[in-house]
């Protein structure tokens, strides 16, 4: 018994080493597969970040070479409180976020809902509300450029047609230029949040509509107090990703107005990269770029920290 009890053990430690074994090719595996997108990570946007925190401390020219590299300090960090375009472009962000984002949630859930139960051909319907999100923003951003022309444009022709007789400039009026780009802007986004929606929608269940039905419930009411509570999950995602998208908007700006009539359009994205490679001021870009991660983080944070309530009301 004593001999068997040894050679069981012994089989079991060499089970064991086995495994171990396994275990380290196993983890070698893994390692290597992962090492091309690490070093990728480390390279590319690891080290960058690490670099531009430190470049914020200076004011340098980048055209001039390393050595006009000057710490200066907080100074940039300070500059940014008396920086009217800075101020600007924050504001213009902020409302860009208030306006687009519920006005994307609100109508990408209605359209969503009119599609998934009143539409005919819902995939195909779907898919042509998709292609202005997939489209060049380039070639969308000519065309509307073209259309909302103030002289001849079809827009302001059919506004022209209808009686008014002095219609809005659009993009080259202050007043007027970021209620078109955020226009623009919801049309061509419309389609990803209809996409989501839709998705989000086949998992309320049928019995929840055929009850209220049954119940006599209209189907606004069905709406409100069913589909709106049973999408909350998909809402505050596309909540969320669209409000960090927005502090991002760059090409809509650039293509557009870059940032014109005077101010009136700049967004931080944009004045990040017109500090960067217009004015070469590099070392006050990196300060507004980890402005603009600040900001974006404090919106990260307050995600995490109702995510779960808010998915579980």
């Amino acid at each position: 018994m004593t001999d068997s009890a040894v050679e069981i053990g012994d089989v079991q430690k060499e089970i064991q080493r086995q495994k171990k074994r396994v275990a380290r090719k196993e983890n070698l595996a893994g390692i290597l597969f992962l090492l091309p997108g690490l070093l990728g990570f480390i390279v590319f946007i690891l080290i960058p970040v690490v670099m531009s925190l430190g470049i914020s401390f200076t004011e340098w020219n980048f055209l001039k070479g390393w050595e006009a590299i000057q710490f200066n300090g907080l100074e940039n960090y300070k500059q940014l409180l008396h920086d009217d375009w800075f101020i600007a472009s924050l504001k213009n962000n902020l409302l860009f976020t208030l306006v687009t984002i519920p006005v994307l949630l609100v109508l990408g859930l209605v359209m969503a809902e009119l599609i998934n139960r009143y539409c005919y051909k819902k995939n195909l319907v779907r898919v042509m509300i998709f292609i202005p999100y997939i489209a060049s923003v380039v070639a969308v951003c000519t065309v509307w450029q073209v259309m909302l022309q103030p002289s001849y444009g079809p827009v302001n022709q059919m506004l022209q047609s209808i009686g008014i007789d002095n219609p809005p400039r659009w993009l080259v009026d202050e007043k007027w230029a970021l209620w078109a780009i955020m226009a623009i802007y919801i049309w061509t986004q419309l389609g990803y949040y209809v996409a989501v929606f839709m998705a989000g929608l086949k998992n309320v269940p049928d019995d929840l509509y055929e009850a209220a039905q049954i119940d006599g419930a209209t189907g606004f009411k069905q709406f409100l107090y069913i589909t709106v509570p049973m999408v909350r999950p998909t809402t505050f995602f596309l909540a969320i990703m669209g409000i960090i998208a927005s502090f991002k908007v760059f090409d809509y700006i650039s293509v557009l107005t870059q940032g014109g009539p005077g101010n009136s359009t700049s967004v931080m994205a944009y004045y990040i990269y017109k500090t960067a490679f217009e004015n070469f001021k590099m070392g006050y870009a990196c300060t507004l770029a980890w402005a603009l991660f600040v900001i974006i983080f404090i919106v990260t944070l307050i995600q995490w920290k109702y995510q779960k309530n808010f998915a579980n009301e």
